[in-house]
């Protein structure tokens, strides 16, 4: 298999040709991110662009600062020679503290593994912390499936970090030997990010209560996930929900998930657009209202109460036994985070927590509105920002890959002789000549 996808990065690098089945689709998805980033797969080390005081003054001020005793008691002195070092990272993939074992950390200094160093995929290619970054969730990269041949002799697990609101603050990586390729490192990360939350949102000031509601808020109750695992599953009539409790994730590639009380609940697509359209419209719906936003072609209101009857059973108290069709509480998504970044004036963060669009696979006319909206607002606040890194983040995703606007406003906002400015006018010409 190792043989396999060496061959598959090979033929990719060299030829531009998708790898084949031997590669997973996350690491393909990631390699054609980092080409369309114009990462050279030769790249000698990740950029360097913070050190010295400037560095320590901003770990000082950074929310995880505070976090790293839970890192070090957890990951750091645990490992101190046993085959890896840890690192947390900002939300821009900065890395700020890079610990552990002395070996490992003076050989991966080598290819840039240090402090101040930017590992997100525009900068170092496929990699697990910067590829956490752009989907915000859980990663492990093996060997081979690095994108720069440079850290191809590496393993990574690597792991989001959210503070209590649900904002992104950065990834807890572990990079080292054959001992990182194992699912015990993946599982160690993300118990350790479980408990880096838990710390952050004692120190917020939260009660018990509210922390366990702003772990599932942020899907970073980790720790069910890995080790302490509940499967996902049918949630009782019995479990009782209060406030925002609940919390629904559609948007990105993954499939959608409801969490109750820590518990992940299995929905299908249909009951996913369900309940995300209940949440857009928290005075309800009429079984008329629903079935246009969910077909664009005749739904019967039996096929819609059909649905909505299994849905309840599903999800128990959270939706209303009566009409019109309501949450019995405010279900806050992921889709509610990007736009308070956006109207907070935060792109950068905006971006962070935009894996992808909302429910990709939803034919739904109601979803595709919500879709298409909130696509159109993320994009506006790309090309109304005045940072290349911005603007070169949604360029490397699927959606900006071919966005003429923000090639052009890219090259606007590079120094002529940048390689971003290079890269820009590169685009724009293929684009103009893909049109003629």
């Amino acid at each position: 298999m190792v043989d396999a996808v060496r061959a598959a990065h090979e033929r990719f690098v060299t030829t531009g040709h998708a790898p084949g089945r031997h590669v997973r689709r996350l690491v393909v998805d990631s390699w054609q991110r980092s080409a369309r980033s114009g990462v050279d797969p030769e790249v000698a080390s990740a950029p360097v662009d913070m050190t010295g005081r400037t560095l320590s003054g901003y770990r000082r001020q950074h929310p995880l600062a505070s976090a790293m005793p839970v890192v070090r008691d957890l990951l750091v002195n645990p490992g101190a020679d046993a085959g890896w070092v840890t690192a947390l990272t900002d939300d821009v993939g900065r890395m700020l503290w890079v610990e552990g074992d002395g070996d490992v950390r003076r050989r991966v200094e080598g290819v840039g593994f240090v402090e101040g160093s930017v590992w997100r995929e525009d900068c170092a290619g496929t990699n697990a912390l910067g590829t956490a970054l752009v989907t915000n969730r859980p990663v492990q990269v093996v060997g081979t499936e690095h994108f720069a041949r440079r850290v191809q002799p590496w393993n990574c697990a690597a792991a989001p970090v959210h503070a209590p609101s649900g904002r992104l603050l950065g990834v807890l990586d572990v990079t080292g030997g054959s001992v990182v390729a194992s699912t015990l490192a993946m599982s160690l990360v993300r118990a350790t990010v479980a408990a880096i939350e838990a710390e952050l949102a004692r120190v917020a000031g939260t009660t018990p209560d509210e922390q366990a509601v702003a772990l599932v808020a942020t899907g970073a109750h980790h720790a069910v996930e890995a080790g302490l695992s509940v499967e996902p599953a049918t949630m009782p009539p019995s479990v009782p929900l209060a406030g925002p409790a609940a919390r629904l994730r559609v948007l990105g590639a993954g499939e959608p998930v409801l969490r109750v009380g820590g518990v992940p609940v299995r929905l299908s697509l249909r009951h996913a657009e369900i309940l995300l359209l209940l949440a857009a419209h928290p005075a309800g719906l009429s079984a008329d209202e629903l079935a246009v936003l969910l077909s664009a072609h005749d739904l019967s209101d039996v096929t819609v109460r059909a649905e909505v009857s299994r849905l309840r059973r599903s999800v128990g108290p959270l939706m209303s036994a009566s009409r019109p069709y309501r949450l019995t509480a405010p279900v806050p998504t992921d889709i509610d985070l990007v736009r308070s970044l956006l109207d907070a004036g935060d792109t950068s963060g905006a971006l962070a927590s935009y894996p992808g669009p909302v429910l990709a696979r939803s034919v739904a006319p109601g979803v595709e509105r919500l879709r298409d909206e909130l696509t159109a607002d993320v994009r506006a606040a790309v090309l109304a920002s005045r940072s290349p890194e911005v603007v070169s983040r949604w360029l490397a995703s699927d959606q900006g890959a071919e966005d003429w606007q923000a090639w052009e406003h890219l090259a606007w906002l590079s120094p002529r002789g940048t390689p971003a400015h290079a890269r820009a006018l590169g685009r724009l010409d293929l684009l103009t000549r893909r049109l003629v």
